[in-house]
């Protein structure tokens, strides 16, 4: 099904909230006040591991200014965690009861007429530990006799999952080349430029109000309710700008129980803010990884056999590691045609802040060590890496074993594309001292299928309602965190209408006045799943127009009508036409003013059992690397990606440069300096994250396909992107200096230790 707005669907259509940005009247949760509210302060652990043996917070409450002090005993103790599948994945109190597990876990929460009265509160309240034993690293979580994180937990592997096809042992011995190898990733943080902040009003029944930077306002509300103890439609999330989130922010956190729990206790709204040093000391970050992977070949380069193994490193509690550990597995093997493939991953409790989602979810880890291989792979078979890509490379049709079948597929045009647009094989061939290039790719899901979350709703909804004036009015509870959904939503209600872009009103992230409900935004998946609710509602929404172009025109039902240029026209003969106006009016009289609204929704089934459509793409890095220094400068960067059909050229733009961005930070700057489950590192100036300054030119190039299950034919183009930088730059600095880095990040002393220039 092809379209019917072409001038519309492809065109680089203007965010709408970039003018509140750039002007500085967008309004985020902290800008917020209301008439008589407090601040809120968390009191957190200053020791990794320790049980909780006394709490006082008599000097804390005595303060001036002071209205409400809680500890863990003051809570109803529920624990959560977005995994409601599995109860006893939900691993986490709001504030810790019996021990706290890392450096920065809350213990207690004041709320006072101002921040500093708050913090002064907080530094008064008196905690008795007992510290423990602590575990830092995954193998030393998993040694035998190792303290443990969580009782409940044997070896402190929290979950375990497997996957296994194919002949395995078989192809193994087939293979003429085989080779093995251990890479290790670090842990980065997400680096949002807003900091988490909530704000939180109670009623006389004891309803909440919450208005919070998330990514999830249907899982906080219904994760809130269950804490609080009270039904979900008492709790209602609203939306603000979020300045950020990557991943994020797509759970239930402290704060946001803190507010709203305080919120009902003293009759007054609360609020918490977070500090960067809160953000970067204890907040959520990407998993650090060690990855074993064990791959066969053919002597002609074709892909026999996988072994696989990882133990994430998913700090104190389970966050969304039970997710990533999931979808490392199924990212390992993706992309490429593997005949036979075993998984084992182990999601592992360290006593570090814990580790969650983050933008591509156990794929940039996952395809750094398999882009590694497939390069090193390449050179000992004697094959250009990219040839190698080619001749394994996934193509329409083929079955992903425990994932799905790809139905739309342009991996192979992005190789050609980015090889052509980078000039890969005449650079190679004419190579410069000190110069290299590198190539990586990658495949990522369009939302996942499998409910975690254990939702009874559809996984999308949205209502339409037009009206008589021209113009339509979208409720949806996605959210846009930054990403310029709100536009594309908008963009796609309007093409399948034939109205105009400036005649979409829209009301979004309201869990009291849009449709239950959305996922949220993660895993790539609001504009495949959103928009196909909205395509749903206005399927339906047409369905009660067209019936009055038969009756104006006297046609018959074979005729197609078509909704274009504000208009609705028979194509066939386009002078028998009504305004989409008109068309309304006509409408509602003929229904005696009932309005015209529809419900649309979304869940994907049997599309497979990860996700209803895949992204491809290709990456090429052009780097120099100063041999004095260990300086790696980023010549040029050039993308392929088969995002299908691009509904908002300006917007996939967008996400290509700042996934380059974070591609960047994560293969060469970012990293954690940690010292005995303390980060060091709590701010920009010592966080090193890439800059504008530090951004190479890229050049991208679209290949587009059609997938039968987006809208319009469109898929991921947020996530996908982030994923091939790191194993790309790898391979650049490699071929530029001799240094093969598999432990990231690449910095100038590995690579001069690695050239005997530094002891």
């Amino acid at each position: 099904m092809k379209h019917d707005n072409p001038k519309l669907i492809g065109q680089s259509v203007p965010r709408i909230d970039g003018p509140h940005k750039v002007t500085g009247r967008a309004i985020y949760t902290d800008d917020l006040k209301l008439p008589g509210m407090l601040y809120g302060a968390l009191l957190r652990s200053p020791l990794a591991h320790a049980r909780i043996k006394r709490i006082d917070v008599s000097k804390a409450k005595a303060l001036p200014g002071v209205k409400d002090v809680i500890t863990g005993a003051d809570t109803p103790q529920i624990k959560y965690g977005n995994w409601r599948l599995v109860p006893e994945s939900q691993d986490e109190l709001p504030l810790a009861v019996d021990k706290v597990r890392f450096i920065g876990d809350e213990v207690a929460a004041v709320a006072a007429i101002d921040r500093e009265t708050a913090q002064r509160a907080c530094e008064l309240i008196e905690v008795e530990y007992e510290e423990l034993p602590a575990v830092f690293t995954v193998e030393d979580a998993t040694a035998e006799g190792a303290p443990l994180v969580h009782d409940i937990s044997k070896g402190n592997v929290s979950l375990v999952r497997k996957i296994s096809y194919g002949d395995l042992e078989g192809m193994f011995q087939k293979a003429d080349y085989v080779r093995e190898d251990t890479f290790r990733v670090h842990a980065v943080q997400h680096a949002y430029l807003e900091p988490c902040s909530s704000l939180a009003d109670a009623d006389e029944g004891g309803r909440v109000t919450l208005w919070t930077s998330t990514q999830t306002p249907y899982i906080v509300q219904c994760l809130l309710a269950s804490t609080l103890g009270i039904p979900e439609n008492h709790v209602r999330v609203m939306k603000v700008m979020v300045g950020g989130g990557f991943g994020g922010k797509m759970e239930l956190r402290p704060w946001e129980f803190c507010a709203a729990f305080m919120a009902r206790r003293t009759g007054k709204p609360v609020k918490f803010t977070l500090t960067r040093v809160d953000e970067l000391a204890y907040g959520r970050r990407r998993h650090g990884m060690t990855l074993y992977s064990k791959v066969g070949f053919s002597k002609d380069g074709k892909l026999l056999a996988k072994d696989f193994q990882v133990m994430l490193d998913g700090g104190a509690y389970n966050a969304m590691g039970p997710t990533a550990t999931f979808l490392c597995g199924t990212f390992g093997n993706m992309a490429y045609r593997l005949p036979a493939y075993r998984y084992f991953g182990r999601h592992v409790y360290t006593n570090k802040p814990p580790a969650s989602a983050m933008r591509g979810f156990g794929a940039p880890q996952a395809y750094f060590a398999m882009e590694s291989q497939l390069n090193q792979a390449a050179l000992d078979l004697g094959m250009d890496p990219m040839d190698l890509r080619i001749i394994n490379a996934m193509e329409e049709g083929d079955v992903i074993p425990e994932v799905a079948t790809v139905s739309s597929c342009g991996f192979k045009q992005c190789l050609e594309k980015v090889r052509a647009a980078s000039g890969w094989d005449e650079k190679r061939k004419n190579k410069k001292p000190g110069h290299g290039l590198g190539v990586s790719a990658f495949s990522f899901i369009s939302g996942g299928v499998f409910n975690w979350f254990n939702t009874k709703y559809n996984f999308s909804s949205v209502e339409v309602r037009v009206y008589d004036d021209g113009t339509a009015h979208l409720f949806t509870m996605a959210c846009d965190i930054g990403q310029g959904t709100d536009t594309v939503l908008r963009q796609i209600l309007a093409a399948d209408l034939g109205i105009g872009i400036d005649k979409v009103r829209l009301t979004a992230m309201d869990t009291a006045n849009t449709p239950k409900a959305d996922l949220g935004s993660w895993g790539s998946r609001v504009t495949l799943m959103n928009g196909n609710a909205i395509l749903d509602a206005c399927r339906k929404i047409k369905d009660m127009l067209i019936p009055v172009m038969f009756t104006q025109f006297d046609l018959n039902q074979i005729q197609d009508i078509a909704f274009e240029d504000d208009h609705l026209f028979v194509r066939s003969n386009p002078k028998k036409r009504l305004s989409f106006a008109e068309c309304v009016y006509k409408a509602l009289r003929g229904r005696r003013g009932e309005p015209l609204a529809a419900h649309g929704f979304y869940t994907p089934r049997n599309r497979g059992l990860v996700s209803p459509a895949f992204s491809f793409g290709a990456q090429v890095a052009e780097v120099s690397v100063d041999e004095e220094t260990g300086l790696v400068k980023v010549e040029n960067i050039y993308t392929a990606h088969d995002c299908g059909v691009t509904i908002n050229k300006r917007a996939v733009e967008g996400q290509l440069e700042g996934a380059i961005q974070m591609g960047l930070g994560y293969a060469l700057h970012e990293q954690f300096a940690m010292q005995g489950g303390r980060t060091l590192n709590t701010s920009f100036l010592d966080y090193k994250m890439p800059t504008a300054l530090d951004m190479p030119p890229s050049v991208s190039v679209e290949v587009e396909t059609y997938e039968p299950e987006g809208p319009f034919g469109a898929k991921e183009a947020g996530e996908g992107l982030a994923i091939p930088t790191a194993a790309s730059l790898g391979h650049a600095v490699y071929e530029a200096c001799g240094y093969r880095c598999q432990d990231l990040p690449i910095t100038p002393e590995k690579i001069l230790r690695a050239l005997g220039k530094l002891k």
